[in-house]
């Protein structure tokens, strides 16, 4: 099938439809630190991190490992957590190109690599996780992009054929991951550009 028989528009959620600024969370968390690059890596590429993320540990769990390893403190980690969701800003024209592609037709759904807790705030907090038609998070799931087999999961949850849908994420190794199981993809830099590279691929809206 050619990409104008795409149906279904898969987005990822941070730095696609929220910002995602681990730095950023670092400075506001710890303050001026010798190296924020640095802090971040340890904390957010870290075996307690990718556990939170496949739902196998909770945001307290997390709290008291990074206490333990890293030998933050309770209060940095409680400014840590409340920094990880407060930071994560709408991205501008985001959630106006979810609604217009909705609206032309397409089915929409997310798939991202998210808390459990990260996900009730990003619901509590902004009105757009209701517009899509689905979503696979990694922490129900026990899986991580770009494992072959979160994307095989979306498109068995929702009966989604791969040829049939278009995948949009910010990092090149998820939409890399995405090609592999036959799912077209695009790289979000920012909407214009999204928008662009969605229309080549023959979508209308």
């Amino acid at each position: 099938m050619g990409s104008e028989h795409i149906k279904n528009v898969v987005f990822d959620i941070g730095n696609v439809i929220v910002r995602w600024s681990p730095i950023e969370i670092v400075r506001l968390t710890l303050g001026e630190i010798e190296s924020p690059e640095q802090a971040a890596k340890l904390i957010f590429q870290s075996e307690t991190w990718l556990e939170l993320n496949k739902g196998a540990i909770s945001e307290s769990e997390a709290k008291a490992q990074y206490q333990h390893l890293l030998g933050l403190s309770d209060l940095e980690c409680e400014c840590l957590f409340y920094y990880v969701k407060e930071t994560q800003l709408l991205i501008f024209g985001s959630v106006e190109l979810l609604k217009r592609v909705k609206s032309a037709g397409y089915n929409v759904y997310a798939l991202t690599d998210n808390v459990h807790e990260i996900v009730s705030y990003l619901k509590a907090k902004y009105s757009f996780w209701p517009l899509f038609d689905g979503a696979a998070v990694s922490a129900e799931l026990g899986m991580l992009k770009p494992q072959a087999e979160i994307y095989q999961s979306l498109l068995t949850l929702y009966k989604l054929d791969a040829s049939e849908t278009v995948f949009i994420d910010d990092m090149p190794h998820n939409v890399e991951g995405a090609k592999a199981v036959g799912i077209a993809a695009v790289q979000f830099k920012n909407v214009a550009q999204c928008e662009d590279d969605l229309k080549a691929l023959g979508l209308s809206f």
